[in-house]
């Protein structure tokens, strides 16, 4: 394992920037999680207006996360070009953007494309955010921040649950994804207070060498993915149809599948932050794997449990599991990615991880129309969860590498 520099070799970090720069990763990634899973709570009514199946509503999830690796490709070499800030604001106004034409879609055909176009913003995001965030940070602190800004995602989902509870009931499916035109403001922020990364400044891509540089790594690259294949399997395997869970099988209210969800989502973001601060002081694989096992152990509960106050804890400690094993990964992808490469290797490991963990949500939804939602769900988790602690656990570590020019160990297994 790569040792963290020594005090002598850490540049100075200018702490209104560390802010700032964990504000912009933190807040891109909350947003771009609310545009995504406002869909996952109307499933049902975006179908019934549409005159179509929720499978065929399924589709569309499937279609936007099979799309975000063109996103990570197109921003994650314009960040190893330019630098992390430019495309980061592109990526905000994008997909903000396709979340408000989401909303103003006619017709099922035009509601597929523009979701296929939202999963590029999507894309796009995770990777130039997350090293922009990373790479302004002490490493110290990186494990927990690592937290802090990864649980952005739950954070959006939180969001979603409450803008589901409060503008769904009144003015239907349609505004809600008119609220997902709101971070586009985001950029503003991102252009007036957050610094270019010294990182990528002193680890600047020689494009005249970048392939070889990319192919150089070609082993890591592909561990990188089946680790994020494995990962999205366990999140989207666990998270996506779960309000459905609720609402058909259990027969809840929009109201009380929110609260639940909310809940929920309070301890993804507990469980990330937790997580990631106990992988700052025991590693990132052996954090990552205490979190994947006892996920595992809490399936029977989680999707056996009938009733509100057996669902609320069981709901809770899942994604304090799952999220905690996924609070690591923002650290662990931009500890183990090359520094000439770092805006282009974990953002679209990332997202190929995804492309290939995209059926997931489908795989769930048709197998539920043979066994039920808490059956099929339970099965693919737990399935996903087991393949997940070898994965992980084998895999390699490079906790508290330094990044820019003082770079230059790689990670161990």
């Amino acid at each position: 394992m790569a040792n963290p520099p020594a005090s002598s070799d850490v540049p100075a970090y200018d702490r209104a920037n560390q802010r700032n720069a964990l504000a912009a990763g933190f807040l891109g990634w909350t947003l771009d999680a609310f545009d995504f899973f406002v869909l996952t709570f109307v499933l049902v009514p975006v179908a019934h207006d549409f005159g179509v199946s929720v499978v065929q509503i399924a589709a569309t999830i499937t279609a936007s996360l099979a799309m975000r690796p063109v996103g990570a490709l197109i921003f994650g070499l314009m960040a190893d070009r330019y630098g992390r800030r430019l495309p980061l604001m592109l990526d905000v106004i994008f997909y903000s953007a396709i979340e408000v034409l989401s909303g103003l879609a006619p017709s099922y055909k035009v509601f597929f494309v523009l979701r296929l176009l939202y999963g590029i913003g999507m894309g796009g995001e995770w990777g130039v955010g997350a090293s922009l965030a990373m790479e302004s940070v002490s490493p110290k602190w990186r494990g927990i921040l690592s937290g802090l800004l990864q649980e952005g995602y739950a954070f959006g989902n939180l969001l979603a649950a409450v803008v589901y509870a409060l503008v769904f009931p009144h003015w239907g499916w349609r505004a809600m994804f008119f609220v997902g035109g709101l971070p586009a403001l985001l950029s503003l922020f991102i252009r007036a207070k957050v610094k270019e990364s010294d990182a990528w400044r002193q680890s600047r891509t020689d494009w005249s060498t970048y392939g070889k540089a990319v192919a150089r790594h070609w082993k890591l690259f592909l561990y990188m993915v089946l680790l994020m294949m494995t990962m999205n399997c366990i999140s989207h395997g666990t998270q996506d149809l779960y309000p459905t869970l609720l609402q058909r099988q259990r027969h809840f209210s929009p109201q009380t599948t929110a609260m639940i969800t909310m809940i929920s989502m309070v301890g993804a973001i507990t469980g990330g932050l937790l997580f990631g601060l106990y992988s700052d002081r025991r590693g990132r694989r052996r954090s990552m794997v205490t979190a994947v096992i006892c996920a595992l152990l809490l399936i029977p509960a989680w999707v056996l449990s009938s009733t509100v106050l057996l669902i609320v804890p069981a709901a809770f400690l899942m994604q304090f599991m799952v999220q905690g094993a996924w609070g690591v990964i923002p650290v662990h992808l931009n500890e183990l990615s090359p520094g000439e490469l770092r805006g282009f290797f974990p953002g679209f490991a990332y997202q190929l991880g995804v492309l290939c963990a995209s059926s997931i949500t489908l795989f769930e939804a048709l197998l539920a129309k043979h066994l039920t939602y808490a059956q099929s769900l339970g099965l693919l988790a737990g399935l996903v969860l087991l393949i997940g602690v070898p994965v992980i656990g084998l895999g390699p570590e490079a906790k508290g590498v330094a990044f820019g020019r003082r770079a230059v160990e790689g990670p161990s297994n």
